[in-house]
């Protein structure tokens, strides 16, 4: 287990730690959570920011998210920051009081993925709120100090938290080479289609492109810096025309497109739209398989790149963040509390959809 997913009797002073905790489908307990004992390379962080992801309302709705399944109580959460509390006694870079941004993975380091520098893929991760490691929607965590990231004085704790979805599009670009040449297409403008396209946008892609089914989404992503925006919708039959008017919208080839939802009809979009010689990268798992005209693709020598997670993408994140090339504060449309009220209302407000992009609460 993850350090702060590891439940020993351990009492820092009076207070007790609580956190919000699946205990079964659509039910979220606040109760008592204990901390791992502080490790020499360790620190406990007291959370501040934590956003709900699509995979945590996953595991909320059915307990299981792709082939990770919910078999005991889990404290939920992963996209976080805080304060440090308390340092281990080899910990040089961070102090008390210092405000970090948390990478919630922690890898073996010992394997071959690691070694090669793809800790991403580490065959032993130990995540955040990936069962049957606990989350960090808790009042206090501990975690090692070289995964927390310490603030620049102007990058908010919100700001913060916020690193971990930006760091799935910081990731996607950098595998799909983004660069000031490069036209890019998004499949998708939830949560994750939107930092997708900011962080293109970071990496310098000249136009961008943005497409999905539901019109505020759309008018979000025009707000955020889109060049254009298609709607399409959801039968498979409409790709030939929806591509059509995609190309028209860009006005010159497709060099790499995002499917940042991963459905069939989107990645046959992606797949169809996508120049010869371009790429195309699934962001998202909407389908854990699909059915793809993956032939003819391959025929115009189509590449397509998955991503999983990311890898080294804090520090980059953060300067981004510090520099204002890419600003994440429209995203967060509803903040809540931590009263079992709120825990409740937050969930039902990410699940619903609608208007909300990112629920974050405020410890």
């Amino acid at each position: 287990m993850g350090k702060g997913g590891m439940s020993v009797d351990d009492d820092h002073g009076e207070e007790q730690n609580m956190a919000a905790w699946l205990v079964a489908i659509n039910t979220l307990k606040i109760q008592p959570f204990n901390l791992p004992p502080l490790g020499p390379h360790d620190v406990r962080v007291r959370m501040k920011a934590v956003g709900i992801c699509g995979s945590d309302v996953h595991y909320l709705k059915t307990l299981r998210c792709a082939h990770f399944v919910v078999e005991e109580p889990m404290v939920i959460g992963h996209e976080c920051a805080g304060i440090i509390e308390e340092v281990g006694s080899e910990v040089k870079a961070l102090v008390p009081g210092d405000r970090v941004a948390i990478e919630p993975g922690i890898s073996c380091w010992r394997c071959d993925h690691c070694k090669q520098g793809r800790y991403n893929l580490c065959p032993d991760m130990k995540f955040f709120a990936t069962p049957p490691v606990h989350g960090s929607l808790a009042n206090q965590i501990v975690h090692p100090a070289d995964l927390c990231f310490k603030l620049p004085d102007n990058v908010s704790l919100e700001e913060g938290a916020m690193c971990e979805p930006l760091s799935v599009g910081v990731h996607a670009c950098r595998r799909a080479e983004i660069g000031p040449e490069t036209k890019v297409l998004i499949m998708g403008a939830g949560p994750i289609g939107l930092v997708t396209m900011l962080a293109a946008r970071a990496f310098g892609a000249p136009r961008i492109v943005i497409v999905d089914v539901d019109d505020h989404r759309l008018s979000v992503a025009k707000s955020l810096g889109a060049d254009d925006i298609v709607k399409v919708s959801t039968n498979s039959q409409d790709v030939p025309g929806e591509v059509e008017q995609i190309h028209k919208a860009m006005g010159a080839d497709v060099d790499v497109t995002f499917d940042c939802a991963g459905f069939n009809k989107t990645m046959t979009t992606a797949l169809s739209a996508t120049k010869p010689g371009g790429k195309v990268c699934l962001v998202g798992m909407g389908h854990s398989e699909m059915t793809v005209p993956l032939t003819p693709a391959a025929a115009r020598e189509v590449d397509v790149i998955g991503i999983f997670r990311y890898k080294n993408t804090w520090p980059l994140c953060l300067e981004f963040l510090r520099s204002g090339k890419i600003d994440v504060k429209p995203l967060i449309t509803h903040r809540y509390g931590f009263s079992q009220k709120e825990v409740e209302e937050a969930f039902e407000t990410s699940a619903a959809g609608g208007n909300a992009i990112k629920v974050m609460f405020n410890l």
